[in-house]
């Protein structure tokens, strides 16, 4: 089984702005997730540290932050490449998240390729004891809740 999840979405915005909007406006339209959560805690605010070698960060409401990921590939207007950490990974497992923008006429397709969840330990609390293909569909589904989020945001 291949280990990758792909979505894509259309939005109503110019590729400028739906990179714009995925990255400085993260923290309002992400939607947390009770299957993926970030944090074993209430979520948190999330924030890009813009640039290569820049951070996903997730600030409690404690203060403290939880790294989610590195970003590995910093391409505006078009692609951001970043590495993914669920609290519940563990210690030394990372996924990765590749975001593209293409222009699509006065439209921007946005897609999303998450790699390597299938590495998560089948015992891992990240599983939910999900087999590999309800894991990637779970998975699927909160991309796309995600990327319907940034499509409203962006277009509005």
């Amino acid at each position: 089984m291949t280990s990758r999840v792909y979505v894509a979405l259309r939005v109503n915005a110019a590729p400028e702005r739906a990179f714009r909007v995925f990255v400085d406006e993260i923290e309002a339209w992400w939607r947390p997730s009770p299957i993926f959560p970030t944090t074993p805690r209430a979520p948190g605010r999330l924030a890009f540290e813009g640039g290569d070698g820049g951070r996903l960060v997730e600030t409690l409401a404690n203060g403290k932050q939880f790294e989610l990921g590195r970003i590995t590939a910093w391409e505006p207007p078009s692609r951001l490449v970043f590495s993914w950490r669920q609290a519940s990974f563990p210690p030394d497992l990372r996924t990765e998240v590749e975001v593209s923008f293409e222009a699509v006429g006065e439209q921007t397709r946005v897609s999303i390729e998450h790699r390597g969840f299938t590495a998560v330990p089948a015992d891992s609390a990240a599983r939910h004891g999900f087999p590999d293909g309800v894991l990637q569909m779970r998975l699927a589904e909160w991309w796309q809740a995600q990327l319907a989020a940034v499509a409203r945001r962006a277009s509005g």
